[in-house]
């Protein structure tokens, strides 16, 4: 490395000593002008090289080149004097020469930078994929468009062989013919269709240097021509299937007039040919809209919409879907399913439903609704205790989702692939619910299996066990599940060897377990236990901003059920569903959305305010005292216990002269179980209440 002193620091010496620094050949030893505040001279302090005022006191002993910059004749001869040929001397002009066409190369490399910036941009803006090798096949440019057409990444193709990228790629035989190929076919190894068009690249002296090549991705317009046929080999084709289906076929011109049908047709409607072929497409509807006139109306297919046809009245779900041949309707093509072979299916997917229920869990944290404040925070609760083995204990009113959230807490945990059960503490009696939790031995009473049989907790090891309703066990259960979270241990009934047991237990409730344990009803201990990770589910009332897109799902969920086609809500519906405070939760308004679509006719799509019943006005009718209404405040003296006490005697008062005094019923009604109805009812001093 030459060790260089440059002797001047204004703008010449300073220029140059930009250069220099930037150059790894040269190091630049000392700085030297007589004015200390010279350009030069603040910018090599800032660098760290030695400045001096007189380029005399500098021992030039190890200096290789000086650079005399200061423009002064006078000074040049009097530093090549001193030097005696020990260095190299560099008058200023060259040196300023230097400087000038050093500014000049990087100008003309910043002017190659942003030539080269602009013609990337123009390759990796383009549709069209763009490929080009050099002559002996390697790739140097390929583009975005490539990238995503072969699903290559770039910087992986790069300087590879095109071979090694695209087996199939005839680049290489274009280096060897000099020909250009255009608007050729090629199937890419991920099946993507291109059309591509191969060049050579020649320079001055016409010799080839590489080979270009652009082409577009046609997958979807072949797909697409392939669709579209002949109209008359489509009826040749039609008239053998048609004839042939087990399926109700009807198939219509341009204008709506019946060309075809089957003999299924006839079976399930009961309208001969003669009364279908050549007449309107109305012909054979008794309730409902044409939709037949609608696909030709709108040149779009309509499917599972809900039908009467011919004179048996016959309930149908009909699919329709247009003709197109060389983009011009020609008609219109009906199936038509007989409901009865969908109901039937129907329960046999929902008791196959049902038999997959008890060996997992159905639901994600994907199928919980709701993005406000009062549902996300449980969620993502909910998230981080299921990478944990902690015991959950869900709390909220009944319909707000506890066992949404249940479900979604096993997927999202590391017991996923093992069973989910869950039990209804409510619904299984207190004499069998001790055997059906713990198991028991043969023996163990009359009546039991030989051999025994295990219980719920056993059948969950390993896995989630779902307990509903906790509030409702008993003292003496209460007591046998505490050991089972303590000692992670059961013993089934009539057995004395303890079963160890590794299992997840969420816990929910809609009762307040905390007003249980001051009346003594719900152990203390117990609670604690179960209480390590409690999560509160904000009932519906308190999220309304949640309610249409609730709405939403719950409608795709009752279309499936009732095979309807309701397309969605407007939003003076939802503005009206929203003055409701929905005591039932998303269980109500599932009911309240189910009962309004009943009663839409078939051809309607869109919930309107109009179709909404009128649930909240007969609702606060029946119930004179209802708390829902602003008017029925207490005053502020009464502790809110208090007033919640008297809105749920009022509630439970009203509902059981609603139903005659039928327990069931009411509980159905409130969304309760029948022994938390009767809790409750003792609790209010309301079992002789007359309720006529």
């Amino acid at each position: 490395m030459q060790q260089v002193m440059i002797v001047g620091a204004g703008p010449c010496g300073t220029a140059i000593l930009r250069m220099l620094h930037e150059s790894p050949l040269f190091l630049v030893s000392f700085v030297v002008d007589i004015n200390e505040n010279a350009e030069g001279m603040v910018y090599a302090k800032k660098l760290s090289i030695p400045t001096a005022t007189d380029w005399a006191s500098v021992n030039m002993e190890s200096i290789d080149v000086i650079i005399e910059a200061t423009g002064y004749e006078q000074v040049f001869q009097e530093i090549r004097k001193a030097g005696q040929g020990n260095f190299l001397l560099i008058p200023g002009n060259v040196a300023y020469l230097i400087s000038e066409l050093f500014q000049e190369k990087k100008l003309l490399i910043e002017t190659l930078e942003k030539q080269l910036y602009k013609h990337d941009l123009i390759f990796n803006t383009t549709n069209d994929g763009m490929i080009v090798i050099d002559k002996r096949g390697y790739i140097m440019l390929f583009n975005r468009s490539a990238e995503r057409m072969t699903e290559k990444v770039r910087e992986d193709v790069m300087g590879m062989h095109i071979h090694e990228v695209i087996h199939n790629s005839r680049l290489p035989k274009i280096l060897q013919t000099n020909r250009t190929e255009v608007n050729k076919e090629q199937v890419l190894e991920n099946g993507l269709k291109i059309i591509t068009t191969r060049m050579p690249l020649l320079d001055e002296q016409n010799e080839i240097i590489g080979a270009f090549a652009v082409f577009k991705d046609i997958t979807e317009a072949v797909d697409l021509a392939e669709q579209i046929t002949d109209l008359k080999e489509v009826q040749t084709l039609l008239e053998a299937i048609i004839q042939s289906s087990n399926d109700a076929i009807s198939v219509v011109d341009e204008e709506g007039r019946g060309l075809i049908i089957n003999p299924a047709y006839t079976r399930i409607t009961g309208l001969s040919r003669k009364e279908i072929i050549g007449k309107p497409a109305t012909a054979d509807i008794y309730e409902g809209d044409s939709m037949h006139m609608r696909v030709l109306q709108t040149r779009r297919p309509v499917r599972g919409i809900n039908m009467r046809l011919g004179p048996n009245r016959k309930d149908v779900i009909v699919n329709v879907a247009p003709v197109i041949v060389d983009g011009r309707l020609k008609g219109s093509v009906g199936v038509v399913h007989d409901v009865t072979e969908i109901q039937q299916l129907t329960a046999e997917l929902t008791r196959a439903r049902q038999i997959i229920r008890t060996l997992e869990a159905k639901y994600t944290f994907a199928d919980i609704i709701g993005k406000s404040e009062g549902m996300s925070l449980p969620i993502e609760q909910a998230k981080l205790c299921a990478k944990t083995p902690a015991t959950v204990l869900l709390r909220g009113e009944s319909g707000t989702g506890k066992e949404l959230f249940a479900h979604a807490i096993h997927n999202a945990s590391d017991r996923k692939y093992n069973k989910f059960v869950r039990v209804n503490c409510a619904t299984i009696s207190e004499t069998l619910l001790e055997s059906e939790l713990f198991g028991y031995d043969e023996g163990a009473f009359t009546g039991a299996k030989r051999g025994g049989k295990k219980g719920y907790f056993e059948e969950a090891n390993n896995g989630s066990i779902f307990l509903d309703e906790i509030g409702e066990l008993k003292g003496n259960m209460q007591a046998k599940l505490l050991r089972v979270l303590q000692e992670n241990e059961i013993v089934r009934v009539g057995g004395t060897t303890p079963i160890p047991i590794n299992i997840r237990v969420i816990a929910a409730t809609n009762i307040n377990l905390e007003k249980a344990i001051s009346d003594g009803s719900f152990r203390e201990d117990l609670y604690f236990r179960m209480n390590q990770m409690p999560i509160r589910i904000s009932p519906l009332r308190n999220r309304k901003e949640d309610m249409k897109e609730l709405a939403l799902h719950l409608i795709q969920k009752i279309n499936q059920e009732y095979g309807r086609m309701i397309e969605g809500i407007s939003d003076l519906a939802i503005e009206r569903l929203k003055q409701y405070d929905w005591p039932g939760n998303v269980r109500e308004l599932e009911n309240i959305l189910g009962r309004t679509i009943i009663f839409m006719k078939l051809n309607e799509t869109i919930i309107e305010e109009h179709h909404i019943p009128d649930f909240i006005e007969s609702y606060n009718q029946g119930c004179k005292d209802s708390p829902f209404k602003k008017n029925h405040l207490q005053s502020e003296n009464e502790p809110l216990s208090e007033q919640m006490d008297r809105y749920e005697y009022q509630i439970i008062k009203q509902a059981l002269m609603k139903n005659s005094g039928n327990k069931t019923n009411t509980a159905k009604m409130l969304g309760v179980s029948v022994r938390n109805l009767y809790y409750k009812m003792e609790k209010h001093g309301l079992e002789n209440v007359d309720t006529q």
